[in-house]
């Protein structure tokens, strides 16, 4: 399972998206979070989902990846549809027993939550961590936060900070996983017992999992200061952001999307039950 999760990762390939202005790929990932939750309607979710898959099959990412990234959130939408299926009141009751009350609105609500969750993190990865370097994510951030160095924040170290610990997630992914191999190669179970039993056997892998941690912070601080890095002041880059025209018709595309789910949720609802 743990090797299933790819937040954060890059994936490199020569597509539009990854031709894309970073600066603008993140103003579009933050408009394609406001559109998620601007949907209301069923046809809402149709374009939605349409688009969502569009811009996957534009990133030229591998499906499997994409459905690989899904699977760590299983759980998460199964609990979610499980939440509104229970507890949704409505008009059209389907199934009475006991004190179980599902309706048809539940179920609508659940299958539409899922889709919500499961758009929320395609979307927001295909626009930006899988097809955006860690480098060009740096700058994009330092460059869009620029304006607060008038309040005296450090844009940049707050930049690098960020991008440091989104690469490293999938670092300490691959290290957690090398770890429970280890200890389960040692007669470690995390598979069957109660609750604090398999809470208790993941203690001897959280410690060496933090020294784990600790270790690559301080060998990266050390790589730096080889490097002579001191900060943002006085950088140069060897590659500048230029915005292009693509960059322009991404924004448009992506202003329409909004305003075709704002128009479906007004004029077609499309109301199922």
């Amino acid at each position: 399972m743990l090797r299933d999760i790819t937040l954060g990762q890059f994936f490199p390939g020569s597509s539009v998206l990854h031709k894309t202005d970073p600066r603008v790929k993140i103003l579009l990932a933050i408009a394609y979070i406001v559109a998620v939750f601007l949907v209301k309607s069923p046809s809402g979710y149709i374009l939605l989902s349409a688009f969502t898959i569009t811009l996957v099959l534009i990133s030229g990412v591998k499906v499997k990846v994409v459905l690989k990234g899904i699977k760590p959130l299983i759980f998460i939408v199964i609990f979610t549809a499980v939440i509104n299926i229970l507890f949704t009141k409505g008009e059209n009751l389907l199934v009475s027993w006991w004190i179980i009350n599902i309706y048809a609105e539940g179920l609508a609500n659940a299958l539409f939550m899922s889709l919500r969750i499961i758009s929320l993190l395609v979307g927001t990865s295909v626009i930006l961590t899988y097809t955006t370097s860690p480098i060009a994510l740096t700058d994009a951030i330092e460059r869009l936060l620029s304006p607060l160095r008038v309040l005296h924040i450090p844009v940049h170290e707050f930049a690098m900070m960020m991008t440091i610990a989104l690469r490293f997630i999938p670092t300490l992914i691959e290290e957690t996983d090398k770890i429970m191999s280890a200890q389960k190669s040692r007669g470690a179970d995390f598979q069957t017992g109660k609750l604090h039993e398999r809470v208790r056997a993941f203690v001897p892998v959280l410690i060496p999992l933090f020294v784990s941690a600790f270790r690559r912070a301080d060998d990266l601080a050390v790589a730096m200061e080889c490097r002579c890095y001191r900060g943002g002041r006085g950088r140069t880059r060897m590659t500048k952001l230029h915005l292009h025209l693509r960059d322009l018709f991404a924004v448009v595309v992506m202003a329409a999307f909004i305003a075709g789910i704002v128009v479906l949720n007004k004029y077609l609802p499309l109301n199922f039950v």
